[in-house]
């Protein structure tokens, strides 16, 4: 919302493919090819199924990218709560971040994966009649969407490059990739199919969100490019939604839509958060300490969820840049994981050596591009890198290391027929 709405400000729609297309497009995704077989597996985080299916190295490798990934996702939910408090309090942007932070921290600890579930519901009720009032009244302030379209760039609503040179279009692909693509592999978002109470329900689940994530993703959008007409010259482009919220709504309206705003960031916060840490204490925590206790995994979660956040709070005030961070947090996972994932899935022959090679080639020529040659997308010669290596190494390691299959939480081969997406939508499944 605060990333899309300053990109949209400076740039139109095609500085927003990334989101909400790009988040949009993985929900649908995850919802037709993947859902339902991860229900069906009944873990609790997907580094298991890496480690099922790939051995510990692949899952150590994998739980290292997603804590990354999830750490780096909070940092810019962090940033975007201190722009919000910074902008309309005065509260200075440090203390706004470090507020935020100790609120999600102690609710997250407590409450879990069932409080991030309520939380995110009530969240998303009041975020959603927050900007739709928003955008009316500022549609209705500024004379209509008729006054604001006449003074619009041309191109403000294309969304294909005008140029066409190699570094435009590997950039252009990775908008479309780096959430579309990348975040099929999100904790946050397995979770959901995991915690499902059926596959009909995890399917749909992602179906409906997806609908409501690109309708209620426009709306800070449009936002954005209105103020681009009505608010030229902003000094930060990320401060667009609350600048608006300041010039057109009423001051007990404000007072109420701070309280959206700051929803709409928590719970995206308490998600990125809790991911993490319970990839930690599912699937790092045992490297240290064989055979934990649910007791000890629960505590190190809670541990882990301050710990990890405050490593993301001195991110968040190293970048300070909402859409960048959210955007950067995803590179490592892109290139080196969402490919074995997929294989994992889908090719019946994906093996260990395979996955581990294709995982550090991935990482290795983004590492390289970001270092010689950061113009270029890198993440997205990584991507290529990883599926090329994977496609080489696992036909040629057959014999040697042959695949492993692909099991439940009780070590049962998994049911992999009528694994798609294709379950009735509004009335029950025949089992």
């Amino acid at each position: 919302m605060m990333g899309s709405s300053g990109a949209a400000y400076e740039g139109g729609f095609i500085r927003i493919i990334a989101d909400p297309f790009g988040g949009a497009l993985a929900l649908f995704v995850v919802g037709f090819f993947f859902a339902r077989i991860f229900r069906r597996l009944r873990l609790v985080t997907f580094i298991e199924f890496f480690e099922n299916r790939f051995g510990i190295t692949a899952a150590t490798v994998a739980a290292v990218a997603s804590i990354a990934s999830g750490i780096g996702w909070t940092a810019g939910t962090l940033v975007a709560f201190g722009f919000v408090f910074e902008t309309l309090t005065g509260v200075p942007l440090v203390w706004g971040i470090l507020g935020g932070a100790a609120i999600i921290f102690v609710y997250t600890s407590v409450g879990g994966m069932w409080a991030v579930a309520i939380t995110d519901f009530v969240q998303i009720l009041i975020i959603a009649i927050g900007l739709v009032v928003l955008l009316v009244v500022v549609l209705v302030d500024v004379g209509g969407w008729s006054s604001v379209a006449s003074r619009l760039p041309e191109h403000t609503f294309r969304m294909i490059p005008l140029e066409n040179t190699a570094e435009i279009w590997l950039n252009y692909c990775r908008a479309w990739l780096i959430f579309g693509l990348a975040d099929i592999t999100s904790q946050s978002l397995l979770q959901r199919s995991f915690s499902a109470k059926s596959e009909r329900v995890a399917q749909n689940s992602f179906y409906l969100a997806g609908v409501g994530y690109l309708t209620l993703g426009m709306i800070p959008v449009i936002l954005g490019i209105i103020a681009s007409v009505t608010l030229p010259g902003l000094e930060d482009p990320e401060t667009v939604i609350p600048t608006l919220a300041l010039n057109h709504l009423h001051p007990v309206a404000i007072a109420l839509f701070v309280g959206a705003l700051l929803a709409a960031i928590m719970s995206t916060c308490d998600s990125a958060l809790l991911a993490a840490a319970s990839i930690f204490s599912k699937n790092l925590l045992p490297l240290f300490k064989k055979k934990p206790t649910d007791k000890l995994q629960l505590l190190a979660t809670r541990v882990a969820i301050p710990v990890f956040g405050v490593i993301a709070i001195y991110v968040a005030l190293k970048v300070q840049v909402v859409f960048n961070l959210i955007l950067d947090a995803n590179s490592v996972i892109l290139v080196s994981v969402v490919i074995p994932f997929i294989a994992g899935v889908y090719w019946k022959s994906a093996n260990r050596t395979g996955t581990l090679a294709a995982m550090a080639m991935g990482f290795l020529t983004w590492l390289l591009a970001v270092m010689f040659m950061p113009n270029l997308a890198g993440d997205m010669l990584g991507l290529i890198a990883c599926l090329v290596t994977i496609l080489v190494v696992t036909p040629l390691t057959q014999r040697f290391d042959p695949p492993r299959r692909l099991l439940d939480e009780d070590g049962d081969e998994v049911e992999m027929k009528d694994r798609l997406g294709t379950l009735p939508l509004f009335r029950a499944a025949k089992q």
